[in-house]
């Protein structure tokens, strides 16, 4: 029982890193990705279709490696290995978001923005008051899958030396020459976390549900 707390206490120490790295990730995620969602309804739409396909269609772990090694390489910058990841998890998110965005904005009534260009309401104020806090809410179950989804991909940050609650359970696994036990604790701290993702959401959910009910 000793030895699997200790186990625990060393793992549980990855649960800072990968959440940092699932905040950032995500923020910039639903940024780029609200961004690429409102652009594919501009001129430029072909452009961002393009660059959502070119993110999706290309492993993560690539897109990690590529910000990690390539890039600082290339430009001669430095970028430590939590920065890296967030960027790399926000780029690969934001594909993601901007489509969820995309199908949320598609289910609108057309008519709202025709009514909006009717009545003169500039476009910047269109999408911030009307559009967007509709489809957000609508679209909002889909956003804390993927939230989820981006949780568990954190792990890959291990193979660039990020210390995520996988890679702390390689660690001790290693020094410890057992990988069953720290593997178990390791998955159930992604459990453990992923329950409140969703319990959470789902408080979200309701407030929003009531607050639309009130209006």
């Amino acid at each position: 029982m000793e030895k699997l707390f200790v186990y625990f206490l060393q793992i549980w120490h990855g649960v800072g890193f990968s959440l940092t790295l699932l905040a950032g990730g995500f923020f910039v995620g639903i940024t780029l990705g609200t961004i690429l969602a409102i652009t594919r309804y501009t001129r430029f739409r072909f452009i961002t279709n393009q660059v959502i396909t070119l993110v999706r269609s290309t492993p993560l772990i690539l897109q990690v490696s590529i910000i990690y090694f390539a890039i600082p390489g290339a430009l001669g910058v430095h970028l430590n290995v939590l920065t890296a990841g967030i960027i790399a998890f926000g780029i690969n998110s934001s594909a993601y978001v901007s489509e969820i965005l995309r199908a949320g904005i598609e289910s609108l009534p057309r008519g709202q923005f025709e009514a909006a260009q009717a009545l003169g309401i500039p476009k910047y104020y269109t999408w911030r008051d009307i559009i967007l806090p509709q489809v957000v809410s609508n679209v909002l179950p889909a956003l804390v899958n993927e939230i989820i989804a981006l949780l568990k991909e954190t792990s890959i940050i291990s193979v660039i030396g990020g210390t995520d609650i996988m890679r702390r359970a390689q660690i001790t696994a290693a020094e410890n020459f057992e990988y069953f036990t720290p593997l178990c604790i390791a998955g159930f701290c992604y459990y453990v976390l992923v329950v409140l993702i969703e319990f959470i959401g789902k408080q979200i959910a309701k407030r929003t549900c009531h607050y639309h009910a009130k209006n």
